[in-house]
């Protein structure tokens, strides 16, 4: 498909404290999270340094021996936590030409009986490799601060569509599912495949994502794609299908992917994803802007539950099938 060079919408967060400015921040995320579903975000909060000592760790990572990174392989993980090498994530049935570094919240491996929900692995430890111990707590730490900045953006924009800011407060209080991806885009594949990652919408809530200044990601727009160049100092954010489901289709997920960056060039990026606890029911959002709202579109395809852990844990099966024939093999034809 075609791309073409295209200016995201950029908003200001700090804006939203400046009742001189206010009214007019909340039109411009309305009509960002409207009309395109992705927005660049400064006056975050995050400072300079810490998203370059953020990225130089994410560099760390990679440049660890391959023993390293497989000593902490997704595969010895039943809760999907670990490295996944080049080309073994999955997305729309194809091989993304990436490999990553998986991290959520961390927590004790659960106990989870016969009749409870599956979704329950999805909680869990990570795992950490011994030969970079500064990650662990950079990574922790990186998850708090941008829940933070998550959870004001949800709130601000419910806001901005006149519902309750904090209609969605009790299904993120408690266990709120974080999850933060380190990724290296090793350039061309062999096969001579663009696809870093696949065309897809991301099935939960809220995306922050930080990338270096490679460039690659792509946004659609009618029958194409458009170029995202990166943005200093800004992450670029963008919605979920669980937040268009919400709104009934008033708010929108949009499709998005990576292209490869050419010969040998490397590009690194750490998409952040804020979601709700795992047995949060999804309800429709309250407010005038229904009368509005043209309803969400089904895709057969890839049947969305109103209960968030489902969507995860269907996503997770797809994209991880090895993961999930090892430790799950009961779902790997079930969920859907």
């Amino acid at each position: 498909m075609p791309s073409a060079h295209t200016s995201l919408p950029v908003i200001n967060l700090s804006q939203a404290d400046d009742p001189t400015q206010r009214a007019d921040f909340l039109k411009q995320l309305h009509a960002a999270a409207r009309d395109t579903g992705f927005l660049h975000l400064t006056g975050h909060g995050i400072t300079d340094a810490e998203t370059a000592r953020m990225l130089e760790l994410t560099r760390a990572f990679f440049a660890l021996p391959e023993a390293d990174r497989l000593a902490v392989s997704n595969l010895n993980s039943p809760h999907f936590r670990g490295y996944t090498r080049i080309g073994h994530e999955l997305t729309g049935g194809a091989s993304d030409w990436r490999d990553q570094l998986d991290v959520g919240a961390e927590r004790p491996a659960p106990v989870v009986g016969p009749d409870d929900p599956p979704y329950l692995w999805l909680e869990g430890p990570n795992q950490w490799p011994q030969a970079l111990p500064e990650l662990r707590p950079v990574v922790l730490e990186w998850q708090s601060r941008l829940a933070a900045v998550a959870h004001r953006l949800l709130q601000e924009l419910l806001t901005s569509i006149g519902a309750p800011s904090d209609f969605f407060d009790e299904a993120f209080a408690d266990r709120p599912h974080l999850h933060t991806k380190l990724i290296r885009y090793p350039g061309s594949s062999p096969t001579g495949t663009d696809q870093g990652v696949g065309a897809h919408k991301d099935y939960g809530f809220l995306t922050l994502l930080l990338q270096d200044s490679v460039g690659g990601l792509q946004v659609r727009q009618g029958d194409g794609f458009l170029d995202v160049p990166p943005r200093p100092g800004a992450f670029v954010v963008n919605l979920g299908e669980l937040l268009e489901i919400a709104t009934e289709g008033y708010l929108v997920a949009t499709d998005h992917r990576v292209v490869s960056p050419p010969g040998a060039v490397e590009r690194y990026s750490v998409p952040f994803f804020y979601n709700p606890r795992l047995d949060a029911v999804v309800e429709t959002v309250p407010g005038e802007y229904l009368r509005s709202a043209p309803g969400v579109a089904h895709d057969a395809t890839n049947p969305l539950h109103a209960e968030y852990g489902r969507n995860e844990l269907k996503g997770w099966t797809r994209a991880h099938p090895a993961v999930a024939r090892r430790w799950h093999p009961e779902l790997v034809p079930s969920v859907t």
